[in-house]
């Protein structure tokens, strides 16, 4: 089998078993960069940006070909509801990318244009998966079709908030209609929220749990309630575009604060639970492309925390995002370069295995 045989052979293996929640490596490469950058590392917080914009583009490309040429496994993972909502970090990755434009290059017209797709995917998403959960015959059950991975409605709900916030003045929309609308998704984001995790926590709580079944993307019970924070930290800065929001400031700081509360509950929890994993040896520890469903999470932690402190004027709690930073910058560094590994082992230990 020549190389170009073997490469074609491999890519279309990877393609065919892709993950629905994939685009998590953009969303948690393009968090961290910003992270990175907000505390002077910018030896990262460039470099990641690049790369954020070509494994974008390279997942998109994947996912075309897979909806193409592996339509049957696609549709299987929207039926899957353990599965199905990983679709829409689609959607955060949109929104996140479209963060970093502004970020890095002040393009508000790349934001702009990133801003109404993400939107559009979530629509289109959201909706879809929703109504295919409700009238599938043949449902899993609590125990087997609730995990994390529902969080993403979360997450990709409060992305596009942050977005959208961050375009204040700079589309044609009125910026009390786009502040309004970024509310909305925030009190949407918050809600689904406090419904989902209550599920989650009953599920943790009452049904049987095995070590192997405690994945990295429980990281994300923390996750969602950072990037909460960061909406609702965002809007604060943004209250002076509008005197309702104003209006409404304390309540807006109080659901920030409770959601901060409650995501810095959670680390020492999912620390303690993946420590089980590992020691109980219910899996070898090896790349799984839901290792950025962690990465994601302590990004977020940093740079919402940071936001906080200022929206919030608690001056004191800079302090934590100025050693999360390194816990996010390790945690991606590592993932990556597993990430790489693991290329080599299945692509290039196979090759000279079959020579």
């Amino acid at each position: 089998m020549n190389i170009i045989t073997q490469t074609t052979s491999y890519i279309k293996a990877n393609i065919q078993q892709l993950l629905p929640s994939y685009f998590a490596l953009v969303m948690a490469t393009g968090i961290v960069s910003i992270a990175a950058d907000i505390f002077g590392f910018t030896v990262y917080s460039k470099p990641l940006f690049y790369f954020n914009i070509l494994a974008y583009v390279v997942l998109w490309i994947f996912l075309g070909v897979r909806s193409i040429a592996y339509f049957s496994d696609l549709k299987s993972d929207f039926k899957d509801s353990s599965r199905s909502f990983g679709f829409l970090t689609l959607v955060a990755a949109t929104a996140i990318l479209g963060q970093q434009f502004i970020f890095f290059e002040e393009n508000y017209k790349i934001a702009e244009i990133l801003y109404y797709v993400s939107f559009l995917l979530w629509l289109i998403l959201i909706y879809t998966l929703f109504t295919i959960i409700a009238i599938n015959k043949n449902k899993l059950t609590l125990g087997k079709g609730m995990n994390a991975i529902w969080l993403l409605i979360v997450v990709s709900t409060a992305s596009l908030s942050i977005l959208g916030t961050a375009l204040v003045e700079h589309l044609t929309i009125a910026d009390e209609i786009l502040l309004f609308i970024s509310l909305l998704l925030f009190l949407i984001g918050c809600m689904m929220y406090i419904i989902i995790i209550t599920l989650i926590f009953y599920r943790l709580a009452f049904f049987p749990l095995r070590a192997e079944q405690f994945a990295p993307a429980y990281w994300i019970n923390m996750g969602a309630v950072a990037i909460l924070t960061l909406a609702g930290s965002d809007l604060l800065l943004q209250a002076n575009h509008w005197e309702f929001l104003a209006s409404i400031q304390h309540f807006i700081n109080g659901f920030v604060l409770l959601f901060w509360a409650i995501g810095t509950w959670w680390i020492p929890l999912v620390v303690i639970l993946g420590a089980w994993r590992i020691l109980s040896k219910a899996k070898p520890v090896s790349y799984q492309p839901q290792y950025w469903g962690m990465v994601f999470p302590l990004g977020m932690y940093t740079v919402s925390t940071y936001k906080l402190a200022k929206a919030s004027q608690i001056d004191f709690l800079v302090n934590i995002p100025k050693v999360f930073i390194y816990f996010a910058l390790l945690a991606w560094t590592i993932t990556f370069f597993s990430l790489l590994i693991n290329i080599f082992q299945g692509f290039f230990m196979k090759t000279v295995s079959e020579k």
